[in-house]
């Protein structure tokens, strides 16, 4: 079976996600809508496919499934929409920056039957998936503690700090989902601690820019995640576990895996400067998942209930900034 693809944005992670349709054999992208008519008809010219309205796809006997990279006010109101209108989904994470929301979402997809899943495209990488592989072949024995770091090479602008929600929804969101991947365990407490050390804008935004979280889960292990929108060095991407038995490790990722030796010393090349490169392949496993879901009929995952899961770790983590206090996450799932 071949998954007929409409694209709903052509932006920055549009453009990966249309790489890795056109790049699947079991895929075809047929259609791409955007609010910016050039955008759109950079991508059909691309891949060959057609521009069309949103309610051009919906109405469309041609079109499976969609991939929603759409600003995140608009993600809910399209999940349902296309849910109902019997078409298989992936949307971009989160579902919506409001737990509220995104529950009302997800019982609509309930309700309607429809395949949703959500982009964490971290658990697709062959390195961070071949950690978890050693923890569930019992390599280092139980998981005891997780070390995540995620820092960017520099921020982004303003116009998107303004709409992501915050570091906590839109960065780090991203590493809770990685620790729920890995911890074997739900994360029970959360606490955070926040600065703005890179730009002062972020900070009259009301955002932040360099942020520490640890979640622990009710038999004791814990998670450590430190994120930065600022690493001179590039886009530093790491994961440690360590279990009774030892530990794996996934290092940062270069373009070329190479070390030259010289009298002056060691030296290696420099590391991805962004995630376009550095989770390219990830992007490409992640739709193919989707692909083979929704060819097969399989629940999909990560699913629209690990949305709502790192979303609730995200909430908990800000009431713990504004209270300076451990916040339970069943505070804020209620």
């Amino acid at each position: 079976m071949t998954v007929r693809f409409a694209l709903l944005g052509a932006g920055r992670i549009g453009k990966v996600h249309a790489q890795a349709i056109a790049g699947n054999r079991d895929a075809a992208l047929v259609a791409v809508a955007d609010a910016f008519a050039e955008a759109a008809q950079a991508i059909a010219d691309t891949y060959g496919c057609q521009v069309r309205s949103i309610e051009e796809i919906e109405k469309a006997g041609d079109v499976d499934a969609v991939v929603i990279c759409t600003p995140t006010d608009t993600h809910a109101d399209l999940i349902e929409r296309f849910a109902r209108a019997g078409k298989a989904v992936f949307c971009e994470k989160p579902i919506d920056l409001d737990l509220g929301r995104v529950r009302a979402c997800l019982k609509v997809v309930e309700e309607t039957g429809a395949t949703l899943m959500v982009g964490f495209n971290r658990r697709f990488d062959a390195h961070f998936a071949a950690v978890r592989a050693a923890i569930d072949e019992g390599r280092i024995g139980k998981v005891e503690m997780v070390q995540i770091t995620s820092r960017d090479p520099g921020p982004p602008p303003a116009t998107y700090i303004r709409s992501s929600g915050g570091i906590l929804r839109d960065m780090t969101i991203h590493d809770f989902d990685m620790a729920r991947f890995l911890l074997g365990e739900e994360p029970e407490t959360v606490f955070a601690t926040a600065s703005v050390l890179v730009d002062p804008e972020i900070g009259a935004l009301g955002d932040h820019d360099s942020v520490s979280v640890v979640l622990t889960t009710a038999s004791g292990k814990h998670c450590a995640i430190s994120n930065s929108r600022r690493a001179t060095y590039g886009y530093d991407q790491r994961i440690e576990v360590l279990g009774e038995k030892g530990a794996v490790a996934a290092e940062n990722q270069r373009p070329v895996s190479i070390e030259i030796a010289t009298a002056e010393g060691f030296t290696k090349p420099p590391l991805h400067d962004f995630f376009m490169t550095r989770y390219t392949q990830a992007y490409a496993a992640e739709m193919a998942a989707f692909i083979a879901a929704v060819s097969g009929g399989a629940a999909p995952s990560p699913s629209g209930e690990d949305g709502l899961k790192a979303l609730a770790l995200a909430d908990a983590a800000y009431r713990s900034l504004a209270e300076g206090r451990a916040v339970k996450v069943a505070e804020v799932l209620g």
